[in-house]
């Protein structure tokens, strides 16, 4: 040993009489315990099968990935790591004894101080916090002790091991610590694809981790021409740019962000969710590939809900297609026709119709406390009497409106309510009869989950996204009923009076689907069900926009088809077979509004025969406008041109007579000119006398 060495590790040992760490006191441990010890900042979110979807980061103090195997290193790292940090790493035993002879003389005669420590010197520092440098440096003292844990290290560990642990704890650059976070952060690659280049600019990363991007670079140049590597200077340079000028761990949208900030909360923890990590990549896919094709209608953004019919697992949750924080699955937005299945169910479960019954697709008005409320089709067109059947399928919204006054909106609220929609917090008379088109707020899980229990028969169960026992379901609908309703909505004749026979809800096996579009088109759905699974879509804007032209069908269908196409690409969906109580029938419509079927019915509510009951049959009435109506003058309209339309049942060989003077016959609508003020309409018959009155304000 060089006389200036001995001298300085002479006056280590006095300093260390006085106060520095015992050498009894260190204790090395061993590799699998550093191994196991090891957090990584992350949490992982694993899918039903164990296998990792993405991770997301609890620790913001530093930025750590899972630990690394020296076998899952390029074997280019540690060729760099130790031309640039220990060259005689394999023939020292922890502690370079001729090179640190050289550096304790070279400190003697210069101005800036040169090290000396090994890898093995460095792990042992990382390993304890009481070798760490204070601001001033190391003591003579802590020096002593990192060289006595460094030989402890290198009597107890193998080679491979103190590398591994050196490049799994070593910082790199900034909050990058260990190799799996600096190859991803700065390179966007696994540790197992560094090159050569790359493996230079991290080794010389190691002396300065907040050093300039030239200095980096000059410092992996000279590395390169030690190491005789095919690398250029400017190659290094340009590589030593790009890494250092990117976002640290920088990579596309993850897969499932929301489910990870619910289910991950602790660093270096593994989670099982119920997600189908293939379905969930498959689901997001098709969601952004729908938003791209509709980006110059408007349309920004959308979320879909995969679940499980039976267990209530959530196979796939996408929240927001473009990664970011708004959770679309969780957020309320307006149901629009989505809600009609639930109401017919009502009232098919009630038996205030059946499958067959005929519905008037008329125009309506209906007066309620705050105004009077008329309600219009999509396509603003009356399809007159049609089918239970047809009104549900093709989703019209007048019969809708009529069923509801027929169940009434405190029943139909309650229904909702029995099928998980928890987010309709105001009374019924607050939603109105508009609750019967969708001007609720729901959210999509919430309403898959309802779609889910007419899948089931009308057994509701809550839904999972991390394994768990499973919960027993509990009825809130009617078996009967809820098979009809599904029926229904599986029937693509039916619906093709407002979709047409070809469209993306026509599946090649059994489903049954809806759509929906909330007011002023702000929000667009898509809810269906097969034999195994329910699947919900919702398109939109989350600032509230209106979408430009867009319907269930153009909108978020193709996004479903797409999504039950997948979950069905091996095994089709069978229809479900009819629960006790419900018969088949065949029926005949006199006149004949629609071709004779074979249509479902509750037991006892069966009829071959479904006669229409004739306009001359009917009590006269004056269907608009309604009494005690205010209808305003529209300012935007000129006075000349502006009508209001008066409609009666039954009108035929009645007059009408407005204000005691006679306008002329009631059998077709006639159109008046308005006049502001009170005003009263009257049928009259042929012997002067008034059938039907009602009292209207125009302003």
């Amino acid at each position: 040993m060089k006389p200036i060495l001995a001298t300085l590790l002479a006056l280590a040992g006095a300093v260390h009489a006085a106060g520095a760490v015992n050498a009894a006191t260190i204790v090395v441990p061993t590799a699998e315990q550093v191994r196991a010890a090891w957090r990584s900042s992350e949490a992982e979110l694993l899918d039903r099968r164990g296998e990792p979807i993405q991770s997301l980061r609890i620790d913001m103090k530093v930025r750590r990935l899972p630990w690394v195997a020296l076998a899952d290193i390029s074997p280019s790292l540690p060729a760099a790591v130790l031309q640039a940090e220990d060259q005689r790493f394999y023939q020292h035993d922890g502690v370079d004894w001729s090179a640190a002879g050289k550096a304790a003389w070279d400190n003697l005669f210069r101005s800036r101080p040169r090290g000396a420590s090994t890898i093995t010197m460095q792990l042992a520092a990382q390993l304890d916090p009481r070798l760490q440098p204070s601001a001033k440096g190391r003591s003579w003292g802590q020096k002593w002790d990192q060289i006595q844990a460094a030989r402890q290290l290198d009597a107890t560990w193998t080679k491979p091991q103190i590398m591994e642990a050196y490049l799994n704890l070593v910082s790199f650059r900034g909050e990058l610590q260990g190799v799996g976070a600096a190859a991803r952060g700065l390179f966007g690659k696994a540790p197992s694809g560094l090159n050569l280049s790359e493996s230079m600019i991290l080794a010389s990363l190691l002396r300065g981790p907040g050093a300039a991007p030239k200095v980096v670079s000059q410092r992996a140049c000279a590395l390169a021409r030690e190491l005789r590597a095919p690398s250029t200077c400017s190659d290094i340079e340009l590589r030593t740019i790009i890494a250092m000028g990117r976002p640290l761990l920088a990579a596309e949208a993850p897969p499932a962000p929301q489910v990870a900030q619910q289910l991950l909360t602790s660093a270096g923890k593994a989670v099982r969710s119920t997600l189908d990590g293939d379905l969930q990549r498959f689901t997001q896919t098709a969601l952004r590939q729908q938003l791209m094709s509709l980006r110059a209608r408007n349309v920004n953004d959308g979320a879909v809900v995969v679940l499980d019919n039976a267990s209530g697992e959530i196979l796939a949750y996408v929240g927001n297609a473009g990664g970011g924080e708004v959770d679309g699955v969780a957020a309320l937005r307006q149901a629009g026709s989505t809600l009609k299945p639930f109401l017919y169910e009502l009232a098919l479960e009630r038996k205030l119709i059946t499958a067959a019954s005929v519905m008037d697709d008329t125009a309506i008005d209906i007066s309620t406390p705050s105004g009077l409320y008329i309600p219009q089709n999509y396509d603003k067109d009356f399809k007159g009497y049609v089918s239970v059947r047809t009104s549900l399928a093709s989703s019209l919204n007048v019969p809708a409106v009529r069923t509801l006054v027929m169940t009434g909106m405190d029943r139909f609220y309650e229904r909702l309510h029995d099928v998980g929609l928890s987010s309709l917090t105001e009374s019924a008379d607050y939603y109105g009869y508009s609750l019967a088109l969708g001007s609720a707020e729901v959210s999509l899980l919430e309403l898959s989950n309802a779609y889910r229990t007419l899948a089931n028969g009308g057994m509701y169960g809550p839904l999972s996204l991390a394994p768990q026992a499973a919960v027993a379901p509990r009825r809130v609908l009617d078996a009967r009923a809820s098979f009809i309703v599904g029926d229904i909505l599986s029937d693509r004749a039916a619906r093709s009076l407002t979709f047409g026979l070809k469209n993306e809800l026509a599946t090649t096996f059994w489903s049954a689907v809806k759509t929906g579009t909330s007011k002023d088109m702000r929000d667009n759905w898509c809810l269906g069900y097969s034999e195994r699974y329910t699947v919900g879509v919702w398109v939109g804007n989350f600032d509230g926009q209106s979408m430009w032209d867009v319907s269930g069908v153009s909108g978020a269908a193709p996004v479903w088809r797409d999504v039950m196409d997948y979950l069905h690409r091996q095994q089709p969906s069978r229809a479900p077979k009819a629960p006790a109580g419900v018969v088949r029938q065949q029926i005949v419509y006199q006149p004949m509004l629609e071709a004779a079927r074979g249509e479902w019915f509750i037991a006892g509510t069966e009829s071959p025969l479904i006669a229409v009951v004739q306009d001359t049959q009917r009590a006269p009435k004056i269907l608009y406008p309604g009494d005690a109506s205010i209808i305003a003058i529209d300012p935007d309209i000129p006075d000349a041109i502006q009508r209001v339309f008066f409609q009666a049942q039954a009108g035929r060989g009645l007059h009408w007579r407005l204000d005691g003077a006679d306008l002329g016959q009631a059998g077709a609508d006639y159109a008046w000119r308005p006049v502001a003020g009170q005003h009263q309409l009257a049928l009259i018959d042929a012997n002067a006398q008034v059938v039907a009155t009602t009292r209207f304000h125009v302003r």
